[in-house]
């Protein structure tokens, strides 16, 4: 169990996302254009069919619909649930961000209280919360347990410290560790008795091979779900999340929110996106079938490669920092997991089948640095 610190000072830096960056790019002299991206999770069968001839037939002379109402409605007609309870945002990371204002910051809407991060996970949980000026703990799990959390541990700090927000990331990111319903209703009732929220965010769900039907849950009116369209249908660009949730806190959600934060183009996206239902059937296809090829050839080849539910691998190397170095020559980028805690593991973000075969060829070629059995757990994060 672990205490950020709370006040963000000078040096607060933002949390590390995947993706190489144009500076580094020109810094290697690399084309952007020859670089295959391993390090960011999205589906590996690119954009919807049909979304481009959407997106040229949007007037960008007129302003975004800062309501998102027909998204908004596609959604609720999707998921069974008032139109009320359902929140677009600029990415569902904004989403987290209005989480972190609406209930940590000074002037909540609630008695203002820490916040609860089951760990290792998503740095922007985190980064959300120290901005609104929490405290944070966090609750690690480790590679002895196969990343599961002692959840009955966890329930019981939730109440302790009457946590006002608790994040859980489910597929987890980067564990790939998918908890089940029960599971999840045990940490929905310590918040509930701490009298705060559980985020469930739910970014990876529908790119699992076997989602279960999260509905349930919005029975509880202290729960948050948070699902990414970005990740689903392969976005990126566009940003483009949502949130279903009770309609009061939905409603204290939207009152933070700037106008116009989700543009155009990408509510016309996400529209396109939600009327292709042989999509995501189609994208769990690829993403099994080169998730087999991965974990194969590089168990093979000595490395250990944890089980996940999501659309990456987790697999540790022994030094992830220098095996993504030594990838990004060749024109391919991994997620090093320093910034999770995890400095010997690489993500391994699921692309096409060649894609992965190309990859899979050059971590061959390098080999482990150091065998599973030689590896020591890496300390907990900060």
């Amino acid at each position: 169990m672990q205490s950020s610190n709370p006040t963000p000072g000078p040096g607060f830096g933002r949390p590390v996302h995947g993706s190489i960056q144009p500076a580094e790019l020109r810094r290697l002299g690399l084309d952007p254009s020859a670089i295959i991206d391993f390090s960011a999770s999205i589906s590996p069968i690119g954009p919807p069919p049909g979304l481009w001839p959407a997106l040229q037939n949007v007037d960008l002379t007129v302003y975004p619909d800062p309501e998102n109402l027909e998204l908004r409605e596609a959604l609720a007609k999707l998921h069974h649930v008032p139109l009320e309870k359902v929140l677009v945002g600029n990415g569902s990371t904004e989403i987290i961000h209005l989480l972190a204002r609406a209930f940590l910051a000074p002037g909540a809407q609630r008695r203002r209280g820490s916040a609860f991060i089951l760990t290792p996970t998503y740095g922007e949980y985190l980064g959300a919360c120290r901005l609104a000026g929490a405290d944070v703990f966090s609750f690690n799990a480790e590679y002895s347990g196969g990343f599961a959390w002692d959840l009955p541990a966890a329930c019981r700090h939730i109440v302790s410290q009457q946590s006002s927000l608790a994040f859980v990331c489910n597929p987890n990111n980067p564990t790939g560790v998918y908890l089940p319903l029960e599971d999840i209703l045990s940490l929905a009732q310590a918040s509930a008795e701490a009298d705060g929220l559980l985020v469930v965010d739910e970014a990876y769900v529908n790119l699992a091979g076997q989602p279960w039907d999260s509905a349930p849950l919005l029975e509880r009116e202290n729960v948050v779900l948070l699902r990414s369209m970005t990740k689903d249908y392969a976005l990126t660009g566009l940003r483009l999340g949502y949130s279903l949730a009770s309609e009061a806190v939905t409603s204290a959600l939207a009152a933070f929110q700037p106008d116009w934060s989700v543009n155009s183009l990408a509510q016309t996206a996400g529209l396109v996106a939600l009327a292709d239902n042989d999509y995501l059937p189609r994208a769990r296809r690829a993403i099994a079938e080169a998730k087999q090829l991965l974990t194969g050839q590089l168990t093979a080849a000595g490395f250990q490669v944890l089980p996940a539910a999501a659309n990456f691998l987790l697999v540790r190397v022994g030094d992830g920092r220098m095996v993504r170095d030594s990838l990004v020559p060749q024109g391919l980028v991994v997620r090093d997991c320093a910034s999770f805690g995890l400095p010997d593991c690489i993500r391994i973000g699921i692309r096409p089948l060649a894609d992965c075969q190309r990859l899979a060829q050059a971590l061959v070629q390098l080999g482990p640095n150091q065998s599973a059995e030689e590896q020591q757990p890496p300390a907990n994060p900060e």
